[in-house]
C-alpha cells in the first residue's frame, strides 16, 4: 500500500525536519525508526527516488541473461536484451500482475508470464497474448513491460524507479573513482554473496555503519587492525568516506602504508575497499523493524595461490564483525522503542557521517511531504 491521504501520514513537524549545524543538531526522533508508517515513507520518499544497487554486470554477461531484485518493495528484473543492451523492467506482467520470472537468475529467449502465458520480447515489447482474439479495443503496443531506469558505475548496476526526482548516477558517485584510483571495482571478480537478517530498522544499521565511534566498544578485533586515533570522515554531496590507516600487523594485509576506505552512498549502499578486495553492502528494509544486509565480495585474481584461504579468512572475519554489528543494532532498536529515549546529540568529531545521512533523509522527507506524498 502506498501512503496517500494525509490521515495516513506520520506526524512531520517543521521542527523535526529543520536542519541546523551538527554542533547544535539533535538526532532524528525515535518514532522514525519504530513507527510502522515510516516503512512506507522510506519506500516512497527515499528508496524509490534515488539509485539503488542491485548487482553487477558479471551476473548477466550474455544476451538473455537476467537476475531478479527487490527495490522499494517492487519486484525488478534486470537483463541483457538480444543486442546486449542492459535493461530493467518491473517483474510484473501487464495482464493481471503475474511474475515474468521466478528463479533468481537465468537465461531466456523471451519473457513469459508464469500466470497466464503472456510473452514479451527482451526489449519489453508484448509479443504473444493467448486467447485474446475476441477482446475489443486491445492493442499490444499499449501493454509492453514497464521499463526502469538503469545505469552502471565501475561495473556495478543501479536502477531508479523515479529518476526525474533525483540526481543522475554519475553525479552521485562523482569524485569516488578518482579517489580510489588506480583501484577499480570492475577489474575485480565477484566470488561470494552472503545475506544477513537484522532485527532492526534499516536506518539503525546505516547509522551504525557511518561512525567509528563504536569500534573500540563493539569491535575489539577490528579496533586492533585500524589506527583509531587517525580515523577520518570526509563528506561529499551524496556520500561520505571513512578511512583509517591500517596498523603494521593487521588481519587484512602485511603491506605497509595500506588504508581501509569505507564509502557510504545515500541512502543504503556501501563500498568497503581494502587491499586487493572490495566488499559491497546493500541494506534493504524488510518491514518497519527488520532489514536484510547483502554482502558481495570482489577480489583481484581470486584464483591466485593462497587466495582461496585468504577469501575464507576474510569472510569469517567479516562474519564476526557483522555478528557484533547485528547484536548492537538489535539492542539499539529495543532502546529506540523504550520510554527512555526520544532524541540524542551528535559527536562533532566522530558522527558527522550520521548527521549527513539524517540531514539527507530530512531533505527527502520534506520534498516528499511538500509534493503531497
Amino acid at each position: 500500500m502506498h501512503v496517500g491521504s494525509s490521515d495516513q501520514l506520520p506526524d512531520f513537524t517543521d521542527a523535526d525536519l529543520a536542519i541546523v549545524g551538527v554542533e547544535r543538531a539533535e538526532t532524528i526522533p525515535s518514532s522514525w525508526y519504530v513507527d510502522p508508517r515510516f516503512h512506507s515513507v522510506d519506500r516512497d520518499a527515499v528508496l524509490s527516488r534515488i539509485w539503488q544497487g542491485v548487482g553487477d554486470v558479471s551476473m548477466i554477461p550474455a544476451p538473455g541473461d537476467y537476475f531478479l531484485a527487490t527495490v522499494a518493495d517492487n519486484p525488478v528484473l534486470v537483463l541483457r536484451d538480444r543486442d546486449g543492451t542492459l535493461r530493467a523492467f518491473y517483474n510484473v506482467c501487464r495482464h493481471r500482475g503475474g511474475p515474468l520470472a521466478l528463479e533468481p537468475r537465468g537465461c531466456v529467449k523471451a519473457l513469459t508470464c508464469k500466470y497466464h502465458g503472456w510473452t514479451y520480447l527482451l526489449d519489453g515489447t508484448l509479443r504473444g497474448v493467448p486467447q485474446f482474439d475476441r477482446t475489443e479495443l486491445f492493442d499490444k503496443r499499449d501493454y509492453g513491460l514497464v521499463p526502469i531506469a538503469v545505469d552502471t558505475w565501475q561495473g556495478l548496476i543501479f536502477v531508479n524507479l523515479e529518476p526525474d526526482r533525483g540526481p543522475p548516477l554519475a553525479e552521485v558517485f562523482a569524485g569516488i573513482e578518482e579517489r580510489i584510483s588506480p583501484n577499480r571495482i570492475d577489474r575485480k571478480r565477484f566470488v561470494r554473496r552472503v545475506d544477513y537478517q537484522v532485527d532492526a530498522n534499516w536506518k539503525v544499521y546505516v547509522d551504525n555503519f557511518l561512525e567509528g565511534y563504536h569500534i573500540p566498544h563493539v569491535h575489539p578485533e577490528l579496533n586492533k587492525a585500524l589506527d583509531y586515533l587517525s580515523y577520518v570522515t570526509e563528506l561529499g554531496p551524496w556520500y561520505n568516506l571513512q578511512h583509517s590507516p591500517l596498523v603494521a600487523d593487521n588481519v587484512y594485509t602485511r603491506e605497509t602504508g595500506a588504508e581501509a576506505f569505507y564509502y557510504w552512498i545515500y541512502p543504503n549502499y556501501m563500498l568497503n575497499i581494502l587491499p586487493h578486495r572490495v566488499q559491497v553492502n546493500l541494506v534493504l528494509p524488510d518491514g518497519p523493524d527488520r532489514c536484510r544486509v547483502i554482502f558481495w565480495y570482489y577480489y583481484d585474481d581470486p584464483d591466485a595461490p593462497g587466495r582461496a584461504e585468504q577469501i575464507q579468512q576474510d569472510v569469517d572475519y567479516s562474519d564476526m564483525v557483522q555478528r557484533e554489528d547485528r547484536e548492537i543494532c538489535e539492542r539499539v532498536q529495543q532502546g529506540l522503542r523504550s520510554r527512555a529515549y526520544h532524541r540524542g546529540r551528535f559527536s562533532v568529531e566522530m558522527e558527522s557521517g550520521v548527521y549527513q545521512f539524517q540531514r539527507l533523509l530530512k531533505d527527502s522527507y520534506r520534498r516528499w511531504r511538500d509534493a503531497g506524498g
